[in-house]
This record gives C-alpha cells, structure tokens and sequence, in this order.
C-alpha cells in the first residue's frame, strides 16, 4: 500500500513523508487560504459569515494582492511584479468555486450531525494530521522506521492538531472535510459515508478513545 499509494519503499522515502504531513504549511495552500479568510472576516464581524460575502472579500484580497506587493525584506524594500490579470481572474474563479464546495459539504455535515448549527470548519489540517498519525503506523508496521520515532510523530501530529482544533468532533470534521475536497468532488460516496459512519461510532460507543481520552 505504502509503495502503490505513496511511492514510498524506504526509510528516507517514509521519513520526508512523514514531515511532510507533520508540517504547518497546511494541508492545501488555496484551502487554508479560502478558510483562514473566513476565519478572519468571522473573527472581526462576529461569527457567522455570508457566503456571498466571503466570495467578495476573496476576490478582493487576491486582487490586491495580485496587482504587486511592496515588502520588506534582509536586502531591503522590494516590490513584487503584478500578476496577468487573467491569471487573477482565473484564481478567483478558482478560489470561489473551492468555496461553494466547502459549504456544500458543511451543510451537509450539518444535516449529518458531524458539525452544529452555525459552526464551520476552520482548517483543513486535519487531513494532514490524521494521516501522519497513520503514517507512523504504517511505517512503524512495515519496518520502515523504528517504535521511538512513530512514537514521537503521533505525539507531534497530536500537538499540533491540539493547537488548531477544541475537540475530537472538530478535528474529525476538518479530515472529513479535507478528504472529500481531495478525493470525493461533492459525489457523497464512499470517501464521505464511510468517515460519517467512523464519526459516529466514535462520538457514541461507550469505549471510544473520544469519549475516553481528553482531545487537550
């Protein structure tokens, strides 16, 4: 599995995976984009955010910061070139597509019960973090790296996902969320149903790490 679906038949090769996922780059650029501005505008405006609005301040902010940045930098002041204005046009169609994408899916997780009324996923990094907790596993298995250092990259995933999420029901819509943006294109197949299933069965069976094991 690991050399079909990742291409890795290594130590090396698991251990920049590994890091990979462990980062905080972010799991997709343009979605922490797209989220992180929701979060900014529900930060200053109060929480609930229009959607016709987030693709507004989307496009806006992509604009400016397409028509050429002056920044500070060790060698001094430098401007960025401008961006081809199709090119930006083109990123915000992208962008506001990738939007009525996420509260689609939001809206349905909500029917579902994986997310309440009014809340929204804040970070997609979940996605990432879920799979390096499997990726220690998974190396750990196929003897690509040794018990300490799986040990120490689910411990890191676990450290970092406290830092961007409040509970286990939060960080599970944030992968649910990321894997249908990667794999499902709004079908409600398999890549979500089975993970609806997962959460649930976690959020009820008595013996649940999540009803077991503080999430912080």
């Amino acid at each position: 599995m690991l050399r079909t679906s990742w291409g890795i038949t290594s130590h090396q090769q698991w251990q920049a995976q590994q890091h990979a996922l462990l980062s905080t780059d972010g799991a997709n650029p343009v979605w922490e984009f797209a989220l992180g501005l929701r979060r900014v505008i529900a930060r200053d405006f109060g929480g609930y955010v229009e959607t016709a609005f987030w693709r507004d301040s989307a496009a806006r902010v992509l604009r400016q910061r397409d028509e050429g940045e002056t920044l500070l930098t060790p060698d001094g002041i430098t401007k960025t070139e401008p961006v081809p204005a199709a090119e930006t046009e083109a990123r915000i169609k992208g962008v506001q597509h990738l939007i009525g994408r996420i509260t689609r899916y939001e809206a349905r997780m909500r029917a579902d019960g994986i997310l309440g009324d009014g809340q929204y996923v804040t970070s997609a990094d979940a996605w990432d973090l879920g799979r390096a907790s499997c990726m220690a596993r998974w190396g750990l298995s196929t003897r690509y790296c040794d018990l300490p250092e799986a040990e120490a990259a689910v411990v890191e995933a676990g450290y970092n996902a406290a830092r961007c999420y409040e509970s286990w029901e939060e960080f599970s819509a944030a992968f649910i969320l990321g894997r249908c943006l990667q794999f499902d294109n709004e079908k409600f197949g398999s890549w979500y149903q089975d993970m609806v299933t997962v959460h649930r069965i976690l959020t009820s069976e008595p013996g649940s790490p999540w009803l077991n094991i503080p999430f912080r």
